[in-house]
């Protein structure tokens, strides 16, 4: 059997800690949603902030646009397409990773909306605006994130930085648009976040112990690096920009004036949901990064006999 080295063998143990966080996570957010008055009351500020912004026809449409964009037929597709990519660069088990993921991530937001669907009226948000009951965590948030990491997951090493890019793009556009439209509190994204990181990390963990259990014996991919640094860095770009954005939209239409304390609770939202899908985004590309400084891609195994020929030095009987 093939020898790992230490970074591997101890992958699973760190991706079911990454899990136990993301479930902390759901805990958290349910709290916000359900428990604590305080942050009940600026959840709901929030969520009336951002549908003050729905005053932009454009960005009306666009939510329309985004929101559908993860609808349960464009899911299915794009795992389909997923699931191809891997299987094209002969990846079988994250082509069963893949899968794994997006239903466990949508079964489980699905089961979760019943049992513990609550009615959440706020004087926020007005007689004609209210969420329903059923609404925590959010089904939209829960695919555009899975969608997002499972990219991630298959991309190529080289790719995986403008993936993580387009991938938290797309969680945070879906995020505010479920928003601008009226469909769920800002807790009820963040809650589809921890959905999604928490079925990728298990599917990360069973993956990385396969691996360990069962070594494979392609070559090793070389490709580009994701550090800690640089996840801190574009995470904190896409996070602010997503803030001065909104404060720009605020202030174009002077619509702080109008509340301060609303608008306030709209920036810190908007800020909680791009931070969010940011760091859960590259930290994927972080963990997939190389170990030990070397060039190994870790959804990749080693050579069984712990190295791999040269071309020239294959032999030729």
């Amino acid at each position: 059997m093939g020898r790992y080295p230490d970074g591997v063998r101890h992958s699973a143990s760190r991706a079911l800690l990454a899990a136990l966080g993301c479930a902390g996570g759901l805990v958290a957010t349910g709290v916000v949603a359900f428990v604590w008055p305080v942050a009940r009351a600026h959840d709901a500020a929030s969520l009336a902030g951002f549908l003050s912004l729905g005053a932009y026809p454009f960005l009306a449409d666009a939510a329309n646009t985004l929101a559908s964009s993860v609808d349960a037929v464009h899911y299915a597709v794009v795992g389909l397409a997923l699931v191809s990519i891997a299987l094209v660069r002969r990846r079988p088990r994250l082509a069963l990773a893949v899968p794994l993921t997006m239903l466990g991530a949508t079964a489980t937001t699905a089961a979760l909306k019943p049992l513990v669907a609550h009615v959440r009226y706020s004087t926020w948000l007005g007689p004609g605006h209210q969420v329903a009951a059923a609404s925590w965590p959010s089904g939209h948030a829960t695919a555009a994130m899975t969608v997002a990491l499972c990219s991630v997951l298959i991309a190529p090493a080289v790719l995986r930085p403008l993936v993580a890019l387009l991938g938290s793009t797309l969680a945070i556009g879906v995020g505010y648009s479920t928003l601008i439209l009226g469909w769920h509190f800002p807790s009820d994204v963040l809650g589809g976040f921890m959905v999604a990181g928490l079925w990728l990390s298990l599917s990360l963990a069973l993956l990385w112990w396969s691996e360990q259990r069962w070594p494979v014996s392609e070559g090793i991919a070389v490709g580009g690096v994701i550090g800690p640094r640089t996840l801190v860095a574009w995470s904190m770009v896409v996070a602010v920009g997503c803030g001065l954005a909104v404060a720009a939209l605020i202030e174009h239409r002077r619509l702080a004036a109008t509340d301060v304390q609303e608008h306030a609770s709209l920036i810190v939202g908007a800020l909680a949901i791009a931070s969010a899908a940011a760091l859960m985004v590259f930290a994927v590309a972080v963990a997939l990064r190389p170990f030990n400084g070397g060039s190994r891609d870790p959804t990749k195994a080693p050579h069984p006999v712990g190295f791999r020929f040269k071309k020239a030095d294959r032999p030729t009987g």
